[in-house]
């Protein structure tokens, strides 16, 4: 049996896909039989589901058992007022869904930054994952203080000069508050160049928030795939979660099949729970 397959089962999700293997040759990993718990969650990047309602969010999330979300705007703008984001809110509460960060919120004036702040205090997060200019930093940093909340600032690769890696994140908020931190999304890492085990170490301290995914190449034309069917060594990252005994949410971003993507974000889940059943 080969090891992705392994994970699946565990996981009980029963979703098999036939004939595929993953581009890295893991070893078989054994269940753990201790009864220690991983002190990080799963949950979902909002921007999964930016082709679907708030509804459909909701049955998707309950059809995989996931119940933590970061919110993205297009499901809650970021101009509205205190009672339409309560009406959002307590949809995702009723369906027993935790909204526990917002983002990602792109910043480029302090307008846009005062905006994000209130935004979260209307919806009761006490993080921002975001993207604000580089000049707006310091005026970040104030706000921070004041607000008493966390920044988590999301890296995008090779895409986008703003933020490529950890690493560049790192330098700019490295002298900074500490509430000023990192989001580290492990696909665009790997699509950087770079490998996101390695940076979660190097920069624990600030790790505040993951996107989870895999890529099929670390390159910036690598796209998004089933997680399991990549090239990121999924097991390394998981490890090394517990090595920095790292306790906030991997979140899921899944952009294939962005109009239909539920088997998708089932497999890769699956996936990466198998993953965390082993030790």
């Amino acid at each position: 049996m080969n090891s992705r397959r392994q994970f699946l089962k565990l996981a009980g999700t029963g979703i098999l896909a036939a004939g595929s293997s993953s581009l890295y040759a893991y070893p078989d990993m054994p269940v753990r039989s201790d009864k220690t718990f991983d002190t990080f969650s799963i949950g979902m990047a909002g921007y999964t589901f930016k082709e679907f309602s708030v509804e459909k969010t909701i049955e998707m999330m309950k059809r995989i058992g996931v119940t933590n979300l970061s919110l993205k705007d297009f499901h809650m703008p970021m101009n509205s007022t205190q009672e339409q984001i309560n009406v959002v809110l307590e949809k995702f509460k009723s369906a027993g869904i935790n909204v526990y960060t917002v983002g990602v919120v792109y910043m480029k004036t302090q307008e846009s930054v005062d905006q994000a702040f209130e935004y979260a205090k209307m919806a009761g997060v006490r993080m921002i994952v975001g993207a604000p200019d580089y000049e707006l930093l310091p005026y970040v940093e104030k706000k921070l203080k004041t607000y008493d909340y966390k920044m988590a600032i999301h890296n995008h690769g090779p895409d986008n000069p703003l933020y490529p890696n950890a690493r560049d994140i790192w330098n700019h908020i490295k002298d900074l508050d500490s509430r000023m931190g990192i989001c580290i999304d492990i696909g665009h890492t790997t699509r950087d160049g770079q490998d996101p085990a390695v940076d979660i170490l190097k920069y624990k301290s600030r790790i505040y928030d993951i996107h989870i995914k895999d890529v099929d190449k670390a390159s910036k034309e690598g796209k998004t795939i089933e997680m399991g069917r990549g090239i990121i060594n999924i097991p390394k990252v998981v490890a090394t979660l517990r090595k920095i005994r790292y306790s906030g949410s991997c979140s899921l971003e899944f952009e294939k099949d962005m109009k239909d993507p539920l088997p998708g974000i089932a497999e890769s889940i699956g996936y990466f729970k198998g993953v965390m059943a082993c030790k």
